[in-house]
């Protein structure tokens, strides 16, 4: 199953690590300064122009990477059933 991320960017499910919301995620100098170090290292990918509200990490062939989406994490939560997942355990 494929997860799509906004623009022309549609990534497997199974590489999705975790779906964070940007803003309520980049208040914690921890996270401020791990996305920092990613962009440094060249681990971020930008779907669009549009200001990120989320951020999506994967992992393919134990290579890391990040995705900045313009769109919310609970719509990209919703597209990827992981709430349906979670309210059936």
């Amino acid at each position: 199953m494929f997860l799509h991320i906004g623009g022309d960017v549609v990534i497997p499910i199974k590489n999705v690590i975790a779906i964070m919301d940007i803003d309520t995620t980049t208040i914690s100098k921890d996270t401020k300064e791990f996305l920092k170090i990613a962009e440094e290292e060249g681990f971020i990918e930008s779907i669009s122009e549009d200001l990120p509200k989320s951020f999506i990490i994967t992992e393919t062939d134990k290579k890391s990477k990040i995705y900045l989406s313009p769109i919310s994490s609970v719509t990209l939560q919703k597209r990827s059933s992981f709430i349906n997942e979670i309210s059936n355990v």
